[in-house]
């Protein structure tokens, strides 16, 4: 054997020990073993070359705590007498009772324990021993299922706490969560309520000094330090015993247990341990439930923040969830959809595909799978607008095709004449050519700076320039322009001479009464009179077009200020061009902080209501 203290080589005590009847066995205060006498290898079966330097592997796993909770319990002097089981080198169990004393140097320094086990029958004792601790092991399996089903962190706290004044008999108790560098507690039982989230530093406290042991149970006794600042107010405390709770194998918090009546036995360290071994589950059950709850009320709060509609299916296609988006898009409220397959057809996983509601919406879908929960999730948006601009563009391909082809064919065939019958023809025939060519080649360009202008009031481009001009005069000299290009119509201005300038943009302002005048005349292919008029309305000057053709079907006199749409009813559709004058003319009035607006007439044809801006002088002066 090998001992760690001068006098065990005096032969006399060599010889008592190793004589003795009953196994004797010391270990050091790493636990490995420094004594093992004779009788303790006819006990236990293991020779004492090998055990010692070792920790010996006679104690089973669910008797630890009780090992460790005696060895703490005589940390500081005394004797305790358990009657336990050990185990054999062949695997058996042996009943025993154990006297254990700890060892101490001349200087009064920790050097271990030493333990004497004498084997024994089911006495009266023991027996008690036993009916105890199966009490205490049943007590005990009843609080872990309890703790096991609660999944609130708060309430497992709080019944970890009480289940510990209820085991140990401890006049008070409270759980201590680890915090960086810093004890909060978290629970307690016994304590003034404003200790309650009392915090206290790690580093000097009971619990700093337990994790440095390396241990996971701790007796803390009068003469040392009881006087932390989260315990100094229970009056008579008189020992303090702590264990470590561990989460996901790193100390969580710590479990106290204080004393001020009773004194403290191994069987209350044991319990201790054991309750706070458990209560790390419980703590961890609580803390995942928390997580997985703060998770599914992020992505809920996601789902339905999301402007696209967002549908989860399980495994049959059946709706689980529906989010405010897919009820705005289809208009099918979640209580109706829930428990339903989805109002239009699923994609495959990975797939998406384009569909038509009944309503007239389109959507593009699309699913993926969610593999963990054998769930679909399908993702929709409303793309009308984008499909609509889509036949927009196409439409305006299309008419912007044929736009170009017409006067360009005609261009080259005059062309072709000229060159190939020049001599041939007469002045007047030349003379008829040459203007054609002029007339198509005017529309050529008047068809490019639409394009142009389109295409600038689309990106936000379209700059005017703000100054004073004279209305009266623009009107009279686009009247007069216009009035010589068709024999069917008649065009009237109607202007009082002292209507105010203008604050605008001229140029901006003739492009839009031209576009106003051609369309006239366009959707009036029968002919009759065109209404040019212009006068105050309070604080604006208004100028209105009136015509007496097709007019202007319900519904569309907003829409035919968008870009590429031409009206769908009152056989507009038939005069042709690209659908972009009114989108410019809107957008060039808008610019110079005016407006304008399409109105049916009651006898027939429409109303164009230009609203422009008085220089603010001349408005001033106006008699």
């Amino acid at each position: 054997m090998t001992n760690v203290q001068g006098d065990v080589h005096d032969p006399i005590v060599r010889a008592v020990i190793e004589c003795a009847a009953d196994a004797i066995v010391a270990v050091d205060p790493d636990f490995a073993v420094t004594v093992w006498n004779p009788a303790a290898e006819r006990m236990f079966g293991w020779a004492a070359g090998d055990v010692l330097g070792k920790i010996p592997p006679i104690v089973p796993d669910e008797l630890k705590a009780e090992h460790n909770a005696v060895l703490e319990r005589i940390r500081e002097g005394g004797q305790i007498s358990i009657a336990t089981r050990r185990f054999h080198r062949d695997g058996h169990l042996i009943d025993v009772r154990i006297d254990t004393s700890v060892l101490r140097d001349a200087g009064d320094e920790l050097i271990g324990w030493v333990s004497v086990f004498h084997p024994v029958e089911e006495d009266e004792a023991a027996q008690h021993h036993a009916t105890e601790r199966a009490r205490l092991v049943r007590r005990l399996n009843d609080v872990i299922a309890d703790l096991n089903a609660e999944l609130d962190l708060a309430t497992v706290l709080d019944r970890i706490t009480g289940a510990l004044i209820e085991l140990t008999g401890a006049d008070a108790g409270g759980f201590v969560r680890i915090d960086g560098d810093k004890l909060r507690l978290v629970s307690m039982r016994g304590l003034p309520e404003h200790l309650n989230d009392s915090v206290a530093e790690l580093h000097p406290s009971l619990v700093g000094e337990l994790l440095r042991t390396g241990k996971t149970v701790m007796l803390a006794t009068g003469h040392r330090r009881l006087d932390e600042l989260i315990w100094s107010e229970l009056p008579g405390l008189h020992t303090i015993a702590l264990s470590l709770s561990y989460l996901q194998q790193a100390p969580y918090g710590a479990l106290y247990a204080l004393f001020s009546g009773q004194k403290v036995g191994h069987s209350e360290l044991e319990v201790l341990e054991l309750l706070a071994g458990h209560a790390g589950v419980a703590v961890g059950n609580a803390v995942a439930y928390s997580k997985v709850v703060r998770q599914r009320a992020h992505e809920r709060a996601v789902i339905d923040a999301s402007a696209d509609g967002i549908a989860v299916l399980d495994r049959d296609g059946v709706v689980r969830q529906w989010n405010p988006a897919a009820h705005a898009i289809t208009g099918v409220p979640s209580d109706v959809a829930i428990g339903q397959h989805l109002p239009f057809p699923q994609p495959l996983p990975g797939e998406m595909v384009t569909h038509r509601l009944t309503g007239g919406t389109w959507l593009n879908v699309l699913c993926a799978e969610i593999e963990e929960t054998d769930e679909l999730v399908v993702d929709f948006r409303d793309v009308s607008d984008a499909k609509a601009l889509e036949e927009a563009k196409d439409l305006f391909l299309a008419t912007t095709s044929h736009e170009l082809r017409t006067p360009i064919t005609v261009v080259q065939g005059f062309a072709s004449t000229l060159v190939n019958r020049w001599d041939k023809l007469t002045d007047d025939d030349r003379r008829q050519a040459v203007a054609t060519i002029a007339e198509r080649a005017h529309s050529l360009a008047r068809l490019v700076e639409n394009l142009l202008l389109g295409s600038r009031a689309g990106a936000g481009e379209l700059k005017v320039t703000i100054e004073r001009f004279d209305l009266v005069r623009l009107l009279g000299q686009a009247v007069a322009g216009f009035r010589s290009l068709s024999d069917r119509h008649t065009v009237e201005l109607d202007v009082p001479p002292d209507l105010p300038e203008i604050s605008g943009d001229a140029m901006a302002t003739d492009i839009i009464i031209g576009q106003l005048l051609e369309n006239a005349f366009k959707y009036s292919p029968d002919g009759g009179t065109v209404h040019v008029r212009a006068g105050l309305d309070g604080a604006d000057i208004v100028v209105t077009v009136e015509d007496e053709g097709v007019g202007i079907a319900s519904g569309d006199h907003e829409r035919i200020f968008e870009r590429f749409v031409q009206g769908e009813a009152g056989d507009r559709r038939r005069f042709g061009g690209i659908g972009l004058g009114l989108y410019i003319v809107k957008r060039l009035a808008l610019a110079q902080q005016g407006d304008i607006s399409a109105h049916s007439r009651t006898c027939g044809g429409t109303c164009m209501r230009l609203v422009l801006k008085p220089a603010d002088d001349s408005f001033l002066h106006t008699p």
